[in-house]
């Protein structure tokens, strides 16, 4: 039952929903153009979410600088760092969160290079001559003295259902004693059923990016275009959200949480496959 609504809180909490109110009330800082500036890159998101940069963004702040990581300046800049306009996101979840992120016993901030975050890619492909929707999941990995992205899983529909192996009497199977006549039978095994999954483990997982790889180098898939960028967070403790760009007039624009979501134990891997398999 829990894992259902982690799922439905996901499904719902994406809904686009009429213009909301922010956390805090009229006059507050989140009404203060200062803090409202469009969050215009990623890694001022992350600047900003960790109260490493001043007000204005104009300028940028060092663990020598006073005003690094303070508590206030990071309640402020969190408040307006979620889409308060189209997303459902309730006042109490986002208070709860700030509340875990701002502890003043045991504060939380985004790493860029620490891993639990990844980015999901919505691209096009031609594919055997059509066009074709592709979402890549990217994550950072160490390189040399720095880092690369690199991509980490696909999403690609035409190869969703080329492995649904067989269930119970469909299921081509060998007989346990195959060993006896040298395995003689494989041949009748794969010249007469189209399904060559059938005879792998049950945990067996096909792997897609290899086949898509495979495709590619062979001249079927051709890169088309990119339609649209997100990134997912898992690295808050407890907590997973969402991050997309807003391009649209006003304040409250740029990089913003879009969805968040508590997590229990056991949920992120829920969310994380549903994430994985949406498509």
């Amino acid at each position: 039952m829990r894992k259902l609504t982690v799922l439905l809180l996901l499904i719902i909490t994406s809904i686009q929903l009429a213009p909301g109110q922010g956390l805090y009330s009229p006059g507050s800082p989140q009404d203060d153009g200062r803090f409202a500036a469009s969050t215009k890159q990623v890694n001022q998101f992350f600047r900003r979410f960790n109260g490493e940069e001043s007000a204005d963004g104009k300028k940028r702040y060092y663990d020598t600088d006073a005003q690094f990581r303070d508590r206030e300046l990071r309640g402020k800049f969190i408040s307006v760092l979620f889409d308060n306009e189209t997303s459902s996101v309730e006042n109490s979840l986002k208070s709860e969160f700030l509340k875990d992120v701002l502890s003043e016993n045991l504060p939380q901030y985004l790493n860029f290079h620490k891993g639990e975050w990844f980015a999901e890619v919505q691209t096009t492909f031609i594919f055997k001559g059509k066009k074709e929707e592709v979402t890549l999941f990217m994550k950072l990995q160490p390189e040399g003295l720095g880092y690369e992205w690199v991509v980490d899983k696909i999403n690609f529909k035409p190869f969703k259902n080329l492995f649904n192996k067989p269930e119970g009497d469909a299921k081509g199977f060998l007989h346990p004693l195959s060993h006896e006549i040298g395995f003689m039978n494989l041949r009748k095994a794969f010249q007469e059923n189209d399904k060559p999954e059938s005879y792998t483990p049950k945990e067996y997982q096909p792997d897609y990016l290899t086949i898509f790889l495979y495709e590619m180098k062979n001249g079927n898939l051709k890169f088309d275009n990119i339609s649209d960028v997100k990134f997912h967070f898992f690295q808050i403790n407890n907590w997973y959200f969402e991050l997309n760009q807003f391009n649209r007039p006003g304040f409250n624009t740029g990089w913003l949480i879009s969805n968040l979501v508590k997590l229990d134990a056991g949920d992120k891997d829920v969310v994380q496959k549903y994430i994985y398999d949406q498509k």
